[in-house]
């Protein structure tokens, strides 16, 4: 699933193709909203909030979108509408068009409801308005769950918003925390959530998720997907295993508080 970054970028391109300019195509290609139309609406906004796509337009209504595992949206030039079975949403003005593929949610909405759709996030660690009281309150809703493991914690997106498995097992790597380490156990939480948000911002401008500050082709991660291979800080061999629902990866050496897996 694509990483709070990743969506901010999407949202960023949606902007710039769509914001102030009048949709001449809306070809909802989900069966719920197969006869909604939104031409002749100007586009207001494109924003992201967390994981999750919101574009606004004229009328008072909201396009809201999630990625969920397999989705992108890809912008190019008006045009005909591409034919293929995996297209979910197509938005388009004179000059543009937005193809979303594989999309995993695709809602219309009143704007003023949007928080049915985003209401249940947490702080969302790329908003603007980002500062001490949205981080103070971040590592308030972690720590609401002292029994949870912080793997789990930090993937929940009713605690804080947009990290996900790279920066799950990046952040906790760079903080010497286990990740099943008991919330309650974890000495900083404040710290987590900063340094979270800190490697988002530093990410949201270009591509792909770079946490060593080595733009290396392979040399970009501390440990994450590179199970096997050698701890890049202590030699140790860098482990795998299943947490919860994803696959997460820590260095033994380096990250040794809390309780490890089961064999």
């Amino acid at each position: 699933m694509p990483e709070g970054d990743v969506v901010w970028q999407t949202a960023r391109r949606l902007r710039e193709a769509l914001k102030g300019r009048v949709l001449t195509r809306s070809d909802f290609r989900v069966s719920r909203y197969a006869t909604a139309d939104l031409r002749g609406r100007a586009v207001l906004d494109a924003v992201s909030r967390g994981k999750h796509l919101l574009v606004r337009v004229e009328g008072g209504l909201t396009v809201h979108t999630h990625l969920k595992m397999e989705g992108r949206w890809q912008i190019r030039r008006a045009g005909p509408p591409p034919r293929d079975h995996r297209v979910r949403l197509v938005l388009a003005n004179a000059q543009w068009q937005a193809v979303g593929y594989s999309l995993g949610v695709v809602e219309l909405l009143r704007t003023e409801e949007e928080g049915s759709a985003v209401g249940h996030l947490g702080p969302d660690l790329l908003d603007p308005a980002w500062g001490p009281e949205m981080a103070a309150e971040a590592a308030a809703r972690l720590a609401e769950t002292p029994e949870r493991t912080i793997g789990e914690a930090l993937l929940d997106q009713t605690r804080v918003a947009g990290i996900g498995n790279v920066y799950k097992a990046e952040v906790l790597f760079l903080r010497g925390v286990n990740p099943w380490t008991a919330v309650a156990d974890v000495r900083d939480i404040p710290g987590l959530v900063q340094l979270s948000h800190r490697l988002l911002e530093a990410n949201k401008e270009r591509h792909g998720h770079i946490t060593t500050g080595d733009l290396g082709r392979g040399r970009e991660h501390w440990v994450y997907g590179r199970a096997g291979r050698p701890c890049r800080r202590c030699g140790t061999r860098v482990e795998r295993a299943e947490h919860g629902e994803r696959a997460t990866f820590w260095c033994p050496h380096c990250q040794p508080v809390g309780a490890r897996p089961a064999p």
